[in-house]
């Protein structure tokens, strides 16, 4: 995918997200989301005060600045997030997501790193992380409002490709080791395809077909996308037969 796929996903998924809530009361925005204790103003902070970190560092790439940002630099601006009313994080939200979203298509240097808590980015890669967290924290919003709510197809398919890393960070230790060593079969739909959930000494989603899996997982491409990043729901129509059930994977991907 070129950096214009990402940058294109970035601005669709803004902007369902800020028709989805602009209309919402104080009251409205200020029911759960989907995202475990948070509402759904507290998820728009989240987006937002990361958007606003995401200009500095964004800036600090087009400058040559490799620096990152300490702990003592981010945890003003949550605390200052926090202490806004829900109407107030959502239309923060709202500039602060527009002013990062320009500068990074600004961004257009093919040579530029961003430096963030993952090292220095180039601009896919850095859309990459945001692309994740628009898109899944989207729809933690999106099903509270709206419980058909799915991400789109042209998300999952770029969210797709960068599946293993999320897999490898946030799956659990002791689910892995409970689970392995095995490999289960990701038998696909929308679009058909089969991968391999690797459990060996780590974690891994490769592109092969498994040689003699221990266990298959059905479901379509979004389904299990989110299942990975902690989101499923027994309506998502998620099957698995052999020695590792849906109940096993929810635990081997508690999401954040």
């Amino acid at each position: 995918m070129e950096d214009t796929d990402w940058l294109a996903a970035l601005h669709a998924s803004s902007q369902r997200l800020a028709e989805w809530v602009a209309d919402l009361t104080d009251d409205q925005l200020s029911t759960p989301s989907y995202a475990d204790g948070w509402s759904i103003a507290q998820v728009l902070s989240h987006l937002g005060s990361a958007a606003e970190i995401g200009v500095v560092l964004v800036q600090r790439g087009i400058d040559g600045d490799p620096t990152g940002l300490a702990e003592r630099d981010i945890t003003p601006v949550w605390r200052r997030w926090d202490a806004m009313s829900a109407t107030e994080q959502r239309e923060a939200w709202r500039a602060a997501d527009t002013r990062h979203l320009e500068l990074l298509g600004s961004a257009v240097d093919a040579t530029l790193r961003i430096p963030c808590c993952a090292g220095l980015l180039s601009v896919p890669f850095y859309a990459g992380y945001r692309l994740s967290e628009q898109s899944v924290h989207g729809w933690d919003v999106e099903v509270a409002l709206d419980p058909s709510a799915t991400v789109p197809p042209a998300e999952v398919e770029l969210l797709w490709q960068r599946l293993d890393r999320v897999a490898t960070r946030f799956r659990d230790a002791e689910a892995l080791a409970r689970l392995k060593p095995g490999q289960v079969a990701l038998e696909l739909t929308e679009p058909r395809r089969t991968l391999c959930l690797d459990l060996g000494g780590e974690l891994h989603i490769l592109p092969c077909e498994p040689g003699d899996p221990t266990a298959t997982v059905w479901g379509t491409a979004e389904a299990v996308l989110r299942l990975v990043y902690g989101r499923n729901r027994t309506e998502d129509g998620v099957t698995a037969d052999g020695a590792a059930t849906v109940d096993d994977l929810r635990s081997l991907f508690p999401g954040y």
